[in-house]
């Protein structure tokens, strides 16, 4: 691979501490928290609130939160902040509501809320900050306002009229005036900061020490106020989902106050010297061990990625692992299934179905501990082939959304880092709940309404997530990376890793290569469809690798350059080295530090 002629964006090196988010004040934040001494775990706590704030249509405290922490001489750990699906949430209670799949909108959708309680969770048993000082961040913000994002404002106004007619709580809370915000208009959420602070204040008037105070927060969430707020609001409720009809939710108190994150052994592998660590198969995560895993066995010169060759087999293997996602992935998944698609014999009969032209076929794996299960396959009409592909969200008007999220890496001069995805509770997902403002997240889209399937909707089973951090360890090295984009995000960070760990590029000029992903695997969010053979690919690829990956049979749609991806890493080594990067597409990322 050849050196950038140029980066957008400086190499960050230092040695006391660095945060990369996708949103600039996030980072910020971050890296005030490590100066005022607090540690990565601080830091990226304070991070998150501040970003379910100015990043609300990407994630909210309705949502849910996947993360992985690595601390010196320990292994990585995975938080687990997805809520699993509420009592009452069935195949046959939706079915009976005259859907046949789970709406993309609306509260029949709602997990139980995860991102808070795990954010909280880690703040208690990593951070040394109390709870008071890590939320001013994201109070002020809310109180005081900040100039909304193009992209969350293209989103307002795609669901104006959903929110006029049907979401009178939303109307009130993200049409200031009336009407959709504009780029760059200063937005508030004063009644998200009021929840805060009511949050801090009883948490901390009735507890003495730190993590007591964290505990009492974490139980005024699911049992007090905000519990009874939110059961209040979807028992009374009845609102237009994203078939158009009316329905209610069917979240109550009890789901509510029996969810409580906790923390996850990860599943890992090793790639070129270095192992690669991973949430378990209710995420994505295993599609990017398994595509490692495939790819292992290549020279490097055969990876190379300015190259058709290089591309095709990185295309071909995730093609592989992402149909093993959606055969065999999900709470229904055992150990011995696992182990079976992260095994080196199991990637080797993957290997040899990696041929010289492209697939177009839908090719799960077979194996002890794996089901016969074939999700139904939807080819993609001509015109979804443009829709956004930046990890940013493309919003119906009924609230539909595809691929939307965001991310925060953080590592400290102790050598702990933080790998985090919080996303869902979107203000596009439901109504705003009055007197706390913030909506539920629609999570339970990713499950599906067949019993037969790994995935199904169960009553109190997490749904299949495609929320994948990661963190890289090796010798004296820790690396904290991910992505938003849904079903990209694993893809994406293959392509990174493959820069980083074969090509041996800086982690700046890595994330700033040109990028591609392939749509040869049904999506996880609404329309579930897929393209055979179909890649995206950026224009900034040379001609010739283009014009060869078509002549090998691969559906290839280009994409403008810069459009691709919004990755985010730090690492720090045992010399006390830290480094940073970020993705400068959009011009919303950043990396800081020193």
């Amino acid at each position: 691979m050849h050196p950038p002629a140029f980066l957008a964006r400086p190499e960050l090196e230092g040695t006391f501490g660095m945060c990369a988010s996708t949103h600039w004040v996030a980072s910020a934040v971050g890296q005030a928290v490590l100066e005022r001494g607090g540690n990565a775990f601080d830091a990226a706590v304070a991070a998150g609130f501040v970003l379910q704030v100015v990043e609300p249509h990407l994630n909210g405290p309705g949502g849910d939160l996947v993360a992985l922490v690595a601390r010196p001489g320990q292994e990585p750990r995975v938080l687990c902040g997805q809520g699993p699906a509420p009592r009452g949430a069935s195949i046959r209670h939706l079915r009976s509501e005259g859907f046949s799949s789970v709406p993309g909108s609306g509260a029949l959708a709602a997990a139980v809320p995860g991102a808070v309680d795990a954010w909280l969770l880690l703040l208690r048993d990593h951070g040394t900050w109390r709870l008071g000082d890590v939320l001013e961040f994201a109070v002020h913000y809310a109180e005081h306002g900040h100039p909304v994002l193009a992209s969350a404002a293209r989103v307002i106004g795609e669901v104006e009229d959903l929110f006029r007619t049907s979401w009178p709580t939303s109307a009130q809370q993200w049409l200031p005036g009336g009407h959709a915000p504009r780029a760059g208009d200063v937005i508030r959420n004063e009644v998200w900061a009021a929840t805060l602070r009511r949050l801090r204040d009883e948490a901390t008037g009735s507890a003495a020490s730190r993590e007591e105070q964290i505990d009492a927060a974490r139980a005024r969430w699911r049992s007090g106020f905000v519990a009874e707020s939110i059961t209040a609001f979807v028992a009374a409720s009845a609102h237009a989902h994203s078939d158009g009809r009316e329905h209610r939710g069917v979240l109550d108190a009890a789901d509510l106050a029996a969810y409580a994150a906790h923390w996850e052994p990860s599943v890992s592998r090793t790639f070129r010297g270095h192992r690669v660590h991973k949430a378990g198969a209710w995420t994505q995560g295993p599609v990017l061990l398994q595509a490692l895993a495939i790819l292992e066995q290549y020279d490097d010169h055969e990876l190379d990625l300015d190259t058709a060759d290089g591309v095709h087999r990185t295309l071909e293997a995730l093609k592989l692992a992402l149909a093993d996602r959606d055969a065999h992935y999900g709470e229904g998944l055992g150990a011995e299934g696992l182990r079976t698609l992260l095994s080196a014999e199991y990637a080797q009969r993957r290997r040899e179905l990696v041929q010289a032209t492209a697939s177009h076929a839908f090719r799960p794996g077979a194996g002890p501990g794996l089901g016969t299960y074939r999700p139904p396959l939807v080819v993609a009409e001509a015109d979804e082939l443009t829709l956004p592909t930046t990890g940013e969200p493309t919003v119906q008007w009924n609230g539909e959304t595809r691929g939307d999220t965001c991310h925060v890496d953080v590592v400290d001069r102790w050598g702990n880092a933080v790998s985090a995805t919080p996303s869902g509770g979107w203000l596009q997902s439901s109504p705003t709940i009055p007197g706390l403002g913030f909506a539920l997240g629609t999570r339970l889209q990713m499950t599906h309404l067949d019993p037969d399937s790994p995935s199904a909707l169960r009553p109190g089973a997490r749904p299949r997530t495609t929320l994948t951090p990661t963190i890289v360890t090796a010798p004296g090295r820790v690396i904290a990376l991910g992505s938003p984009g849904g079903d990209q995000q694993d893809q994406w960070q293959l392509v990174l890793l493959l820069r980083l760990l074969v090509a041996g590029q800086s982690p700046q000029a890595a994330i700033e290569a040109p990028m591609f992903h392939t749509t040869s695997a049904p999506g996880s969010f609404w329309p579930r469809t897929w393209t055979p053979g179909g890649a995206v690919i950026e224009d900034r690829f040379a001609p010739g690798v283009i014009e060869e990956l078509r002549s090998r049979g691969h559906v290839v749609t280009t994409s403008a350059g810069w459009s691709l991806g919004r990755l985010s890493l730090a690492a720090h080594d045992d010399t006390g080295r830290v480094s940073a990067a970020a993705n400068p597409r959009g011009a919303q990322g950043y990396a800081v530090g020193r």
